[in-house]
């Protein structure tokens, strides 16, 4: 299977470093990316807003053959989520890890600070502390060496969707902050938070509870999750 691993805010793709060898010894083809606008601090992110990072996981699929499995970290999983709605008939399964789908005219974050066309990693103030379960001291400090701005619109630009066979894409919901019963109790219960979610008819929740970089703070963990949810 090819699977596309699409970053979260402030990340590249080497950020997925952690868990590309469990999935390639499964036998999967795996293509981490680096979304436009992020491949360095200097890079030129005037002018790139959410549809161009769809757009760049939307090419991705088109150069490829056959079905894939998109994986979204965060912010990742609205791009993913309207790459699937792009091209639903490409799409085997979606993989959010500790994320969700965005439905149409929401927008990811526009309370995050930003400087100009750029959001950089906000301090560590600006989180919740759920954000920030088992993110040591030196684990904040090679994220912060590592991060790469925010292109400032994906952060507010409004998502827009259009093909309702999105809902049919099987869906993972690898569950960090939150727990797999606490989805389903607010998707039980109308949740403006998982509207979207509750649309799609085939949906997995997996605990993984730790913080909200599990790439960084349990990448084992994320990694045996992430190749049980495309054996799936």
């Amino acid at each position: 299977m090819d699977i596309i691993l699409v970053p979260g805010f402030w990340l590249d793709g080497d950020s997925w470093a952690p868990v590309l060898g469990p999935l390639e010894a499964a036998g999967h083809r795996v293509h981490p990316l680096t979304l436009p606008g992020k491949e360095s601090a200097d890079a030129d992110r005037s002018g790139i807003g959410l549809r161009d990072h769809v757009d760049a996981v939307v090419a991705r699929i088109d150069e490829l053959d056959g079905p894939v499995v998109l994986v979204g970290h965060s912010g990742g999983g609205a791009i993913i989520h309207a790459a699937t709605d792009a091209r639903p008939d490409r799409v085997a399964r979606s993989v959010y890890v500790d994320s969700g789908p965005l439905g149409e005219g929401g927008v990811i974050n526009d309370e995050i600070p930003t400087d100009g066309p750029d959001a950089p990693l906000p301090p560590w103030e600006f989180f919740e502390d759920a954000d920030l379960t088992d993110l040591t001291d030196e684990l904040r400090a090679a994220f912060r060496a590592r991060a790469v701005p925010e292109p400032a619109r994906v952060t507010s630009d409004p998502q827009h969707l259009h093909d309702e066979r999105r809902f049919d894409v099987p869906v993972t919901v690898i569950a960090c902050e939150f727990t797999g019963d606490q989805m389903r109790a607010w998707i039980a219960a109308g949740n403006p938070f998982v509207a979207e979610l509750a649309h799609i008819r085939d949906v997995d929740l997996v605990d993984l509870p730790t913080g909200h970089w599990p790439q960084l703070t349990r990448p084992d963990d994320l990694a045996e999750a992430l190749v049980a949810a495309v054996a799936r």
